[in-house]
C-alpha cells in the first residue's frame, strides 16, 4: 500500500508560494489590489480573453457571470437551458436572478449537447449555461451553431476545464463570459479558494467587476482615489457627492484578497507543468483500465477535443458490482473517490420539493450517471507508484468478486 491516502483532488504548492504570501503581507496591503490586477492581466492572456475580474470564489464567479449578462441585456425573467447531471452553484444563480431553469439531459462525454439544447428552446430561452465536466470538452461545434442560430447568451464553467481545447479553441473562449474556481482541488487555488469571470467585452467586464465590488458607480480600485479626474463632481439629490461612494447596481462583496493573489500568480507559473501531469496520469490511467473494460466504461472523449481531466471518471457496466461497495472499498484502501457532483439535480432535496423549473425528456445518460459513474483522483501528486497500487487494489477487489 502507498504511504499516503490518494485523494481526488490535492493542492500542489511550496516555498515559493509561502514566501510570495509573506512577501505581500509586508506591503501593507490586505485588500484587493496591485497583484490581484497582475494576476487578472496574466490570467486572462493565458486563456485568450481580454479581461478578467476575479472573485472569492467559482460559486460567486458563477453568480456574476449571469447576474451582469442579466444588466446587459436588460432580461427580467426567462428560460436557461442547463443540464441535469451539474454542479448546484452553476444552476442556482439562474432561480436566485428570477429565470427559469430548464434541465436537459447529457450526452455520452457527460456534456450537454447542441441537439439537447435545440430540443429545449422556446420562446422565452435566453441563454444556455454548462460546465465542461471533469475537464472534457462538449462539443462545441453544434452548441455554438444552435447558439448563435438562436441568438442566446452561452456562460462556460471552466472550473475543471483549465487548459482543455476544443477544435484548438482554450475552452472558455466559446461563450460571452467564462467561469473558474480556484478551489484546493482544482488545477491552480489561490491560497484554498477563489474564482474568476472572463470576457471579451468591455461594457460586460465593467458590469461583472461593479457586481462584485459592492455594486459601485465608479472604476477606480480601492486603493485609487481619483483616476478619472472627477471624483468629487458627481451630484446625488442636489448634494455634491463622492463618486467612490456612488452605487448603480444591487451588488455584492465577492473579491478574493491580496494575499491570494500573489499565491496565485506562483501557481500561475506552474500552471502549464500540472496540466502536464494530469494528462500524463490520464493516459496511464487509461491504460490501467483497459484491463478492466468488461466492468467499466469510460466516458466520451470528442474528436476535437483535447481535455485536461480534472478527475479520472468510470461507469459501473457489470451488474454484479455493486457502486457502495466499491467506494467503501477503495476509500478503506486508500484511494479517494466522489460521484460527479449533484448527479440528476432533480433528486436533490433543493429542487425534488421545487415547482421552479422545466424538464425537457427522460434523462436516460443522466440517470445512468447518477446510478452508476464515480471518480478518482487525476492529480499532479499521482506518481507511478499511486497507480499502481490503484491498479492492485481494483484488481483485487474485482477478482474477490468473481470468486
Amino acid at each position: 500500500m502507498v504511504n499516503k491516502f490518494i485523494y481526488t483532488g490535492y493542492a500542489t504548492y511550496g516555498e515559493e508560494e509561502i514566501q510570495a504570501v509573506i512577501d505581500s503581507l509586508r506591503t501593507g496591503r490586505l485588500g484587493l489590489s496591485s497583484k490581484g490586477k497582475e494576476f487578472e492581466k496574466k490570467f486572462a492572456s493565458i486563456f485568450d480573453r481580454d479581461y478578467c475580474v476575479l472573485a472569492n470564489s467559482g460559486s460567486s464567479a458563477s453568480l456574476l457571470a449571469l447576474d451582469a449578462l442579466k444588466h446587459f441585456k436588460s432580461f427580467s425573467k426567462g428560460e436557461i437551458i442547463v443540464p441535469a447531471c451539474s454542479f448546484p452553484t452553476t444552476v442556482n444563480p439562474i432561480s436566485q436572478l428570477g429565470f427559469t431553469p430548464v434541465f436537459v439531459d447529457i450526452d455520452t462525454s457527460c456534456n450537454i449537447s447542441g441537439e439537447l439544447i435545440e430540443e429545449a428552446i422556446s420562446d422565452e430561452t435566453r441563454g444556455v449555461i454548462f460546465a465542461h465536466t471533469l475537464g472534457n470538452p462538449a462539443e462545441m461545434d453544434g452548441i455554438k451553431k444552435i447558439i448563435s442560430k438562436k441568438n442566446l447568451f452561452l456562460i462556460e464553467d471552466c472550473c475543471d476545464a483549465y487548459g482543455s481545447m476544443y477544435d484548438g479553441k482554450n475552452c472558455g473562449t466559446w461563450g460571452e463570459v467564462s467561469t473558474y474556481s480556484f478551489y484546493p482541488a482544482h488545477n491552480i487555488t489561490l491560497a484554498g479558494e477563489g474564482g474568476a469571470v472572463t470576457t471579451n467585452n468591455k461594457s460586460l467586464e465593467r458590469i461583472i467587476r461593479s457586481l462584485r465590488d459592492w455594486g459601485k458607480d465608479c472604476f477606480c480600485e480601492a486603493w485609487e482615489d481619483n483616476r478619472c479626474g472627477s471624483r468629487f463632481n458627481q451630484e446625488l439629490g442636489g448634494v455634491e457627492y463622492d463618486h467612490k461612494y456612488t452605487f448603480a447596481r444591487k451588488g455584492y462583496n465577492l473579491k478574493p484578497t491580496e494575499i491570494q493573489a500573489a499565491f496565485g500568480l506562483v501557481q500561475l507559473n506552474r500552471l502549464e507543468q500540472f496540466n502536464e501531469k494530469r494528462k500524463e496520469n490520464f493516459a496511464s490511467l487509461k491504460e490501467v483500465f483497459s484491463n478492466f473494460e468488461d466492468s467499466f466504461d469510460m466516458i466520451k472523449i470528442h474528436e476535437k477535443s483535447e481535455p485536461v481531466f480534472f478527475g479520472f471518471p468510470l461507469i459501473i457496466k457489470d451488474s454484479q458490482i455493486s457502486r457502495k461497495k466499491l467506494v467503501n472499498f477503495l476509500n478503506q484502501n486508500g484511494i479517494g473517490t466522489r460521484y460527479l457532483f449533484g448527479g440528476n439535480l432533480l433528486h436533490q432535496p433543493l429542487y425534488k420539493n421545487s415547482s421552479e423549473y422545466k424538464v425537457v425528456g427522460d434523462l436516460p445518460n443522466t440517470n445512468n450517471v447518477f446510478k452508476n459513474l464515480f471518480w478518482i483522483g487525476n492529480h499532479p501528486a499521482i506518481g507511478h507508484e499511486e497507480i499502481n497500487y490503484i491498479h492492485d487494489t481494483f484488481k483485487r477487489y474485482l477478482s474477490n468478486l468473481k470468486k
